[in-house]
């Protein structure tokens, strides 16, 4: 493995760093003395992704949709500001129909 001082590594950072790049380290001195090796990167082995691998560890309930009802009838009868969901959240969950349908 090669030495290199700092000088000499402003001036040619570019080759040095593609020289590293493919397999060819090299070590930074000041003043004759080694202050940093330069190696290249290990690539990490690439993992396939199966699909379907979470299956069975999470569900949704049933009563999902009772569930935001409540929260939108709780917003409504406290007069919050509907401004505070997103438009899309609203329509789907049919805001108008809930609201008059509220206790």
């Amino acid at each position: 493995m090669k030495t290199v001082n700092i000088h000499e590594t402003k001036t040619h950072l570019s080759r040095l760093v593609e020289e590293a790049a493919n397999g060819e380290g090299f070590v930074i001195a000041k003043a004759g003395k080694p202050m940093v090796k330069v190696v290249p990167l290990e690539e990490a082995p690439k993992t396939k992704r199966r699909i379907g691998m979470l299956d069975g560890q999470f569900f949704i309930p049933e009563d999902m949709d009772r569930i935001w009802r409540s929260k939108i009838c709780f917003t409504v009868s406290r007069n919050e500001d509907p401004a505070r969901y997103s438009p899309s959240d609203l329509a789907y969950w049919g805001i108008g129909a809930i609201a008059s349908g509220c206790p």
